[in-house]
C-alpha cells in the first residue's frame, strides 16, 4: 500500500468521489471483506460488493487474499493507498495552466502551480512506479509568523532574490546527459483549525 496515489484517470476520480466509496476506501486502510465493511458502514453485503467492484475495476483496491468460508469464498481486499490526490489530468479540458496569466501575487496563479505541480509529480510517480525506480524529489515545508505586512513583502523579496541566486548558480544549459527541475516556492497563510471546519 502507498501513503498516497495519485488518480489520474477521470473515471477513476468519478468512483473515488462517490460518499459510499470513500467510506470504504477509507475502511480499506486494512484488509476486510465485503461482510465486514457491510457491518462498519450498515449497507447490505451484495450492495458492498457492488461499489468494492467498481473501486478494483478503476484500481483503487487490490485483492489480498481469498479464503474459503463454508460453500463461498470470500475476498479480502485493501486500498491500494492511504490517501489518493485528484490529479488535474482528470479534468484534462478544464485543468489549470498557470501559463495562462502567471503573476506571482495571484492566489489563483498559485493554485495553477500548484496544480501542475500535483500533475506532474503524479505522472513522474507513474512512470516511475512503472520502471520500479526511485523518483528523486525535494520539499520543504514550514511555518513563518509575520508582525507586519511589510515584514511579510520584505520576506517575499529576501526569498525571491535568494532563490534566483541559487538557480543562477546551478543552473547549467549545456550540461551534457542533464535533466531539468522545476522548482516551486510558495507563500500563503496558514489555515486555521476554525477554517478547516468551516
Amino acid at each position: 500500500m502507498f501513503e498516497v496515489a495519485v488518480i489520474e484517470d477521470p473515471q477513476a476520480a468519478e468512483v473515488s468521489l462517490d460518499p459510499v466509496r470513500a467510506r470504504l476506501l477509507a475502511e480499506l486502510a486494512e484488509p476486510g471483506s465485503a461482510t465486514m465493511l457491510a457491518a462498519k458502514v450498515g449497507l447490505p453485503r451484495q450492495k458492498v460488493n457492488y461499489h468494492l467492484r467498481a473501486l478494483e475495476k478503476h484500481g483503487l483496491v487490490e485483492l489480498v487474499e481469498e479464503r474459503r468460508k463454508g460453500n463461498v469464498n470470500e475476498r479480502v481486499l485493501q486500498a491500494t493507498a492511504a490517501s489518493y490526490v485528484i490529479s488535474p489530468i482528470a479534468l484534462a479540458a478544464v485543468q489549470p495552466d498557470p501559463a495562462r496569466s502567471p503573476d506571482r501575487l495571484s492566489a489563483r496563479w498559485l493554485l495553477a502551480v500548484s496544480a501542475r505541480l500535483v500533475r506532474d509529480v503524479g505522472t513522474l510517480i507513474t512512470g516511475a512506479t512503472k520502471a520500479k525506480k526511485r523518483l528523486a524529489t525535494f520539499a520543504l515545508d514550514g511555518e513563518v509568523r509575520f508582525a507586519t505586512a511589510a515584514d511579510r513583502a520584505a520576506f517575499a523579496e529576501e526569498l525571491a532574490t535568494s532563490v534566483s541566486q541559487l538557480v543562477s548558480k546551478y543552473h547549467d544549459e549545456q550540461a551534457e546527459g542533464g535533466r531539468p527541475h522545476r522548482v516551486i516556492v510558495a507563500l500563503h497563510p496558514s489555515v486555521t483549525a476554525k477554517e478547516e471546519e468551516s
